[in-house]
């Protein structure tokens, strides 16, 4: 592990003393941050929603729903992707004409057939079938001008999904487009084509009924991130974020989405960040009383990512969506609760750096995940979604139906996970979705497959007595290669 040198670490600390209005002792710059957030600020604050489009490209969802370009000025396109543009023909295939149709009954045998066109041809496509949430089968079709069918058999009574991916002629490998999932039904004559216990445990968008550690460990999480490089204007916006265990170091950490940490397209740290846990048993919607909260507020010192993450800009660099934020053991809590230390406030979760289980059968729930987060539209609500987990590319984790809403980025994904105690390690966290089509995506956080460990262990070394205070360069980049 390398990480960059001290000269090259910044974040903010000043270790002057202010007494505030709750009678908590705060560093100034602390002080600073907790006077920052009016009710207006508050109020302004967008979830940082990160999401992609058919082609590639990276879009921030607004809370009505528009997408906003993301280090490019390209509106966006309403549809799954499978691939990124490069030079010339730069629009993916169009798909139209599925067949079997969205909520389509077929039988046993059925042709699979939809319309694939381009204006630089079609080069491949690719048919895909699976029962419930079980493992994907691929299937490559037959072309007839623009039209490309297969028949298949031996379908069983129950819900079935499939999707086409396809890639065209385009420069630099081509543009590749993904249909959305569509849902049909099999009747094999044996039954009620209806299959409930295949879908029955899926849970896309509740509030978290079961309290437990990771309620207590899981908060929302304000801070501003600069309007351009020039970081004359900052906006606001809320992520969600996980106390973990630290191995009894004298910092307390919080794991979460690296976007929510570094803005990469900017290029600068975040600013003024603010953490409330266990917002939603208050039962209060956010304001800027911290009193009013189970625990009250802590005030971070500075975050920590991969240099791969600022290096690159999303969704070039999606294996790396998760950081850290780093709070003192004193002089960072304010309001409610008598524990200055967040990690004795808090129940904390592991992180589980190995890899965790995805069996891909409908019958094992081995690999059944919960990923958590505070949703902005369902303020101060704590929700959840859980099914079982599969893959999404070679570097992500992805949990189809989940329909987490903005303000989840950066909340805990559990693996396994004790309802009875809301206990179990963290294996990834929420971190980006299609523009046209449900899910949610993760980043792997086992040691074969990311530097996640290696950036947890350079979260802690930094000595903030060093450490300037320059605003959009609170942090530490720790350089893993």
């Amino acid at each position: 592990m390398n990480i960059i040198p001290k000269s090259l670490i910044v974040a903010t600390c000043i270790f002057l003393v202010q007494v505030n209005a709750q009678g908590d002792k705060l560093h100034s710059s602390h002080a600073k941050v907790l006077k920052h957030w009016t009710a207006d600020r508050m109020a302004n604050a967008m979830p940082r929603d990160l999401a992609i489009d058919q082609r590639g490209f990276g879009y921030l969802r607004k809370p009505d729903g528009l997408l906003t370009p993301y280090g490019h000025q390209l509106a966006a396109q309403n549809q799954q992707p499978m691939g990124k543009p490069a030079g010339g023909d730069t629009t993916p295939p169009t798909i139209v004409a599925l067949s079997p149709l969205a909520d389509q009954e077929i039988g046993k045998l059925h042709t699979f057939q939809a319309e694939i066109s381009d204006e630089s041809e079609v080069k491949s496509a690719s048919f895909s079938v699976r029962k419930g949430t079980g493992v994907w089968q691929s299937f490559t079709p037959a072309r007839s001008g623009d039209i490309w069918s297969i028949p298949l058999s031996g379908f069983t009574n129950g819900s079935w999904t499939w999707r086409i991916t396809a890639k065209d002629n385009g420069a630099k490998g081509g543009n590749s487009a993904t249909s959305s999932a569509i849902n049909f039904l099999v009747n094999d004559g044996t039954g009620d084509p209806v299959d409930p216990p295949a879908d029955s445990d899926i849970i896309t968008n509740k509030s978290w009924p079961f309290g437990g550690d990771v309620q207590s460990a899981a908060g929302r999480i304000y801070f501003e991130m600069p309007n351009n490089r020039r970081r004359k204007k900052w906006s606001p916006y809320v992520c969600s974020g996980t106390v973990i265990n630290d191995s009894g170091a004298e910092k307390s950490v919080i794991i979460t989405a690296a976007h929510c940490v570094y803005d990469d397209a900017n290029k600068a740290f975040a600013r003024r960040v603010l953490f409330i846990p266990n917002q939603s048993a208050s039962d209060t919607p956010t304001d800027t009383d911290c009193s009013n909260d189970e625990l009250g507020c802590w005030m971070p010192s500075y975050g920590v990512v991969d240099k791969n993450w600022t290096t690159r800009t999303f969704p070039d660099n999606i294996q790396w969506d998760y950081a850290y934020y780093i709070v003192d053991d004193s002089g960072a809590h304010a309001g409610a609760g008598s524990e200055d230390q967040l990690e004795m406030a808090v129940e904390e979760l592991s992180i589980d750096f190995s890899t965790p289980p995805v069996v891909d059968l409908p019958t094992s729930d081995a690999d059944r995940t919960y990923a958590l987060g505070y949703s902005y539209s369902d303020d101060p609500k704590f929700m959840y979604c859980a099914e079982d987990m599969t893959r999404e590319g070679t570097v992500n984790w992805w949990l189809p139906n989940c329909g987490l809403s903005g303000g989840s980025s950066g909340g805990p994904w559990v693996q396994p996970m004790s309802e009875g105690t809301g206990a179990g390690p963290i294996v990834s966290v929420n971190s980006w979705g299609y523009t046209g089509s449900p899910g949610m995506a993760g980043p792997q956080l086992d040691q074969g497959s990311s530097s996640a460990l290696c950036v947890y262990l350079g979260a802690i070394p930094a000595d903030l007595s060093s450490i300037p205070e320059t605003e959009g360069d609170e942090g530490v980049v720790v350089d893993c290669q």
